[in-house]
Formats: C-alpha cells, sequence, structure tokens
C-alpha cells in the first residue's frame, strides 16, 4: 500500500537542502529533529506554499497556481488535484491532530497523523495504514516547535525523534494562506465522510479556491482562509456510487444556516467559540460529480462573489 509518509519525505528532504530557493530557514534541533520554517521567521512564499500543500497531501496531489479574478479584480488561485481522494485528504491532509504540550499549540495535519492515528476513527472508516520509519508533520502554528514537542510527536507516531520532520508555517502568512486554500477538495471529501458517504468510492478531486490575503493577526487570517472555500471553493469529484444522489443537497456551503457573512463576522459573533458555528458551514461553495456507475453529472451550491471580495477587503 502506498505510504504517505514515504512519499512526503523525499518532499521533506527537498525543500530541507535548498531551503534558500524556497524563502524557508533549515533546523536541525539537538535531539536530530528537522524542522522547515516555511513562515514563522521568513516570509515564505508560492513554492514554499506548493511543498507545505503537498507534503500535507502525503505526496498523493499535484499543486499549481494561476492568475484568475473575481468580478473583474485579478487575483491568485490554487488548483489542487489527487487520485487518492480519501488517503491524501482524509489520512493525511486533514488538520486532525491537536498538538499542545505546554505554552506550544499547533494544529498538525499531513502523513505523521496516519502513524499516530489522529484521529483512529478517521483510517477505520478509509481502511487506511501507513508503515515508515520517518514521520512527516505540517504545523500550523506562529511558533517553532521545540525537542520537547518533538519528542513527543515521536512519541505519538512510535518512532525515533529523529527521524520526526515538520514544516511550519502561521495561519497570518502567504503559505498559511496557500495551505488552507488548499484544503479546498478537502472540505468536499470531508464533508461527505461526515454526512456518512464511503469516500473510498471517490476515485478523484481536482479544485480550484481564490488564495486569501494574508491577514495582520491569526484570528483574521482564519476568517479570510476559510472563506476562500466557503465561499469561492469550485470542486468536482468522480465517483462510483449511485447513492451520491443521496447526498447531494447537504454538501454545499450554502445549505448551512450560517452561510451569508465572512467567516470572521460568524466567528466574532460566536465569541470566538468554534463550537457554537454551524459545523456544516465548513463547506465549498460549488460541486460537480460525475457518477461513472450511471454515467450522471450533478452540480450543487453556486460561488459568492461578493462574499468572497468582502472577506478579502476588496469590497
Amino acid at each position: 500500500m502506498l505510504s504517505v509518509n514515504e512519499l512526503a519525505f523525499d518532499l521533506f528532504e527537498d525543500i530541507a537542502e535548498f531551503a534558500d530557493d524556497f524563502n524557508a530557514v533549515y533546523h536541525e534541533l539537538d535531539n536530530g529533529a528537522r524542522i522547515v520554517d516555511c513562515g514563522v521567521s521568513t516570509i515564505g512564499g508560492y513554492d514554499a506554499g506548493r511543498r507545505f500543500t503537498e507534503i500535507c497531501m502525503g505526496g498523493l496531489g499535484e499543486v499549481n497556481f494561476r492568475m484568475g479574478d473575481i468580478k473583474g479584480i485579478p487575483l491568485a488561485f490554487i488548483d489542487v488535484k489527487t487520485d487518492f481522494p480519501a488517503i491524501s485528504c482524509l489520512g493525511s491532509q486533514k488538520a486532525g491532530w491537536t498538538i499542545k504540550n505546554g505554552n506550544y499549540f499547533a494544529m498538525g495535519s499531513g502523513p505523521a497523523r496516519a502513524l499516530a492515528l489522529k484521529p483512529k476513527h478517521t483510517y477505520e472508516v478509509i481502511e487506511y495504514e501507513d508503515d515508515f520509519e520517518s514521520a512527516v508533520i505540517a504545523l500550523e502554528s506562529d511558533h517553532l516547535p521545540n525537542g520537547e514537542v518533538m519528542e513527543k510527536i515521536a512519541e505519538e507516531c512510535h518512532i525515533d525523534v529523529a527521524n520526526v520532520c515538520a514544516v511550519v508555517a502561521p495561519t497570518a502568512s502567504l503559505v498559511g494562506s496557500i495551505q488552507v486554500a488548499g484544503r479546498c477538495v478537502e472540505t468536499a471529501i470531508y464533508k461527505l465522510n461526515e454526512l456518512g458517504f464511503d469516500t473510498k468510492k471517490i476515485h478523484s478531486g481536482i479544485g480550484t479556491a481564490p488564495i486569501p490575503p494574508v491577514k495582520k493577526d491569526a484570528t483574521r487570517a482564519m476568517g479570510t482562509t476559510n472563506d476562500a472555500t466557503i465561499y469561492h471553493g469550485q470542486i468536482m469529484l468522480t465517483v462510483k456510487a449511485p447513492e451520491i444522489k443521496d447526498y447531494l443537497d447537504k454538501i454545499p456551503s450554502n445549505k448551512s444556516k450560517g452561510y451569508g457573512k465572512p467567516f470572521y463576522e460568524i466567528f466574532k459573533e460566536a465569541n470566538f467559540d468554534f463550537y457554537q458555528i454551524d459545523t456544516s458551514l465548513f463547506s465549498p461553495a460549488e460541486v460537480v460529480i460525475n457518477e461513472l456507475t450511471e454515467g450522471i453529472m450533478y452540480h450543487v451550491g453556486a460561488v459568492n462573489p461578493e462574499v468572497t471580495l468582502k472577506s478579502f477587503g476588496l469590497l
């Protein structure tokens, strides 16, 4: 079976060896753990954002950039595709591991989750397991992890700490904006999984979302990065499952009762408590599905340029 950690390890080795070429900074800790800073103390960039996103997807996704526009305003877009949606999106890219150690906090995603089984139920549902001597984790944080944090990650992954590799970027950074927008396909796969659909029946996924502007702080950045997909993420899935028609109405974000405002406003109204937000909001704006058994195309949802531009500060 494919190893997301083995595939991502090759990607990590490249950015670690040529960190300067990515506007990144390489660190090796005293315990042997290795870290590439993609935005904490450095500017990062599009190449670092691409590599960060590819590592998040366990080497099973392809990432590209292009210029597009929203209501005539030129903006950068990210295009993501994968032929292994359940493994790459749920088994790797999903931010399913909260890293807490003392004052350190990060959202963990990437292939290391498959070794630590974070969360275990996800891997049971997609029937995937990984076995590799190194772990590669992507940390969304405005601080670099210390040796103790890396030791904890190693322990959870059942490997030596010298074999733990991490890429790190804050939400409020260019790489942060890129990698969150790069989760556009994942949001569709995640939503279907939450609805109880067997995501192993999704054979490919391709999607696009605008890359949001970098904001001055993590909370506002959380708003714009989520809005990129909620209000302008466009996804196409290839599925072999006639029962997909029973899930269509619940997929797009516009079915959520919280839909219609920039995420930061919704978050503020909820007193910055995620548990007060309707989770069905975390979905792509528009989805097209090609069902192979019957050769049928389905289309649900729609982009919302006005809220997208308002969130980005362009309206």
